[in-house]
């Protein structure tokens, strides 16, 4: 395992399309749902357990070695909203661009191959660590992080929120993170049918109203 890789790939500055997005936070700003740190934070630990969880399983999964063409049609499975599931394949054909140039690989190779149009990004990204050296908890950890770190970043902008507090957000996460990592990695080595299916049918519904906005600051 390479610390450095590990760095590298969890990177915000890392090219592969996240800023452009914000993890629902957008329409839960628009609503109401999120309005201070603390309606935050709420909104990231949900997010985190559920959608999060079973990214990053997915994204464990292909760093374990498992099927990517198996885990994209489980990926498929777990997304019910035609938005999110656009939304994941765009992100993961950049994080494929970003990832081949990077840190180029066999696997990666074949799988851009057998999804010209973009497999799911927490699937890419597994694959991606795997070929960078790393191993299933380090691409659960980069899963789970950026689940909430996109939200909180893209709230800064939203609301003017003060970054110092929404960077507070995410270290009193650290510890849930944690443990969403581990359950994971820990998940993907049962196998596919083993892979966690946590829903978030509210970021479902908000994904598909916010797809159709005419005017919006976020792609999602």
């Amino acid at each position: 395992m390479s610390r450095a890789a590990l760095l590298v790939l969890a990177d915000g500055r890392f090219p592969a399309g996240g800023h452009a997005h914000s993890g629902g936070a957008e329409p839960a700003v628009a609503e109401g749902r999120v309005r201070d740190a603390d309606s935050l934070a709420a909104f990231c630990r949900g997010r985190l357990h559920t959608a999060g969880l079973t990214a990053a399983a997915l994204a464990a999964a292909a760093a374990h070695g498992l099927d990517p063409l198996a885990l994209d049609e489980a990926a498929d499975a777990r997304t019910p909203s035609p938005a999110l599931r656009a939304t994941a394949r765009k992100l993961g054909r950049q994080m494929m661009r970003a990832a081949r140039a990077t840190w180029p690989g066999p696997e990666l190779d074949a799988l851009a191959a057998a999804r010209p149009r973009g497999a799911h990004q927490p699937v890419v990204l597994g694959l991606a660590a795997r070929s960078a050296g790393l191993g299933p908890e380090d691409a659960a950890h980069c899963v789970a992080y950026e689940t909430v770190s996109g939200p909180a970043t893209a709230v800064v902008r939203l609301l003017s929120l003060d970054p110092f507090h929404a960077t507070a957000v995410l270290a009193r996460l650290a510890p849930e993170l944690d443990r969403v990592a581990e359950q994971a990695a820990d998940a993907a080595r049962q196998g596919i049918d083993a892979l966690p299916a946590a829903s978030a049918p509210l970021l479902d519904i908000t994904a598909e109203a916010h797809a159709a906005w005419p005017v919006r600051l976020f792609a999602s």
